[in-house]
């Protein structure tokens, strides 16, 4: 496997892939753990060369949240990966992702608004900026992504489609389904900040959300089931709810009631150091 730091070797060393194959690309910022892993599996059945990168965004990050913490462990994530047969690493620093000067800011309407943008302003504009520029950096064929931030996927896939990118078009962008712990916790980086009480208490999530889509499925009006699962997460040791809301999975816009459209239910919640995020699929309504 190929680390390559400098945007100039890495547009050659991509060319030099696709003679052999189609590109796929799988985007991280680090301390990979199995998710991370699954996409580069799932890329690999297309039969496609794979560049995986690894970007700690500082864009996306708000004045104090986690940069500084956040984990990072390059030499332990480049063996993860050089196991799986990714061809190439794309390691950029942050000078390079962002040179001097650097003025351009990507914003995106509408999916970004709510939910983890309302609570992290300004974090989906970085989000939409570093992905297009590492969609121009390697131009992979495919990209794929974790549905567990489906906000993020939304917003990435609208990126993609409002701005016209080929490589990879926007129907090339493969959501792949959020990989989970035995006891159902969604795999994150993030839930290295959990001491052992609080990671058994995250385990709640999960399940809390279960409960819900069950009672909703039932007949329990949804503001109902809302507001039970938010007692049941701060009962079971969440400090804070940022949002559990049901909404549309396409547009993310907010439901009173389960409808004929696919729907999300959403959540964010914190517990010790971390803010954890999950989202599960709700049977329509009919």
């Amino acid at each position: 496997m190929q680390t390559i730091k400098r945007l100039e070797e890495l547009r050659s060393a991509v060319e030099n892939l696709r003679q052999s194959a189609t590109v796929a690309f799988v985007p991280t910022m680090g301390a990979l753990h199995s998710g991370h892993l699954t996409l580069v599996r799932e890329a690999k059945k297309q039969g496609a060369q794979v560049v995986a990168s690894i970007f700690v965004n500082p864009r996306q990050f708000a004045a104090g949240e986690d940069l500084d913490a956040y984990p990072r462990q390059l030499a332990a994530d480049q063996a993860l990966l050089e196991a799986e047969g990714v061809a190439l690493l794309w390691a950029p620093d942050a000078g390079e992702m962002y040179p001097s000067g650097y003025a351009t800011n990507i914003a995106v309407s509408g999916v970004s608004e709510g939910l983890c943008g309302a609570a992290r302003p300004g974090h989906f504009d970085g989000v939409a900026t570093v992905v297009c520029k590492l969609f121009n950096q390697v131009r992979p064929d495919m990209a794929f992504f974790g549905e567990k931030d489906w906000q993020q996927l939304a917003v990435i896939r609208r990126m993609a489609r409002d701005l016209d990118l080929s490589l990879p078009h926007v129907d090339a962008i493969h959501g792949v389904a959020t990989v989970r712990e035995a006891d159902g916790l969604a795999m994150s980086s993030r839930n290295a900040y959990l001491t052992p009480e609080q990671r058994q208490q995250a385990a709640s999530l999960p399940r809390a959300m279960q409960a819900a889509i069950g009672a909703m499925v039932g007949g329990v009006p949804v503001a109902q089931a809302l507001a039970d699962l938010e007692r049941d997460l701060l009962a079971g040791g969440f400090i804070a709810v940022d949002y559990a809301l049901l909404c549309d999975a396409a547009s993310l816009v907010p439901l009173s009631e389960r409808g004929s459209a696919p729907a999300r239910l959403l959540v964010a919640a914190r517990i010790g150091k971390a803010r954890l995020i999950d989202n599960m699929d709700v049977p329509t309504g009919n």
